[in-house]
C-alpha cells in the first residue's frame, strides 16, 4: 500500500505542529520529515507512525 501525499496538507509534525515531508531513502523506506525538530517518522505499510518516540533524529544534510 502506497502513501497518500494528498494527506501531507493534514498533516503536521506532533511535536511542534509545523510542515512535515515526504522522502524515501535509497532503499526504499518512506518517512516523513520535521526540518525543524530534525525528526523522520516512519510510513508502515502506507500508514504514517507519527508517534515521538518512534521518530528517528536525522542531521542538519538530510
Amino acid at each position: 500500500m502506497a502513501f497518500d501525499r494528498k494527506l501531507l496538507d493534514i498533516l503536521a509534525c506532533p511535536v511542534c505542529k509545523g510542515k512535515l515531508d515526504y522522502t524515501t531513502t535509497p532503499e526504499g523506506e518512506e518517512s516523513l520529515v520535521c526540518h525543524f525538530d530534525r525528526l523522520a517518522y516512519p510510513i508502515d505499510e502506507g500508514i504514517p507512525v507519527l508517534l515521538e518516540t518512534e521518530a528517528k533524529p536525522i542531521t542538519a544534510t538530510e
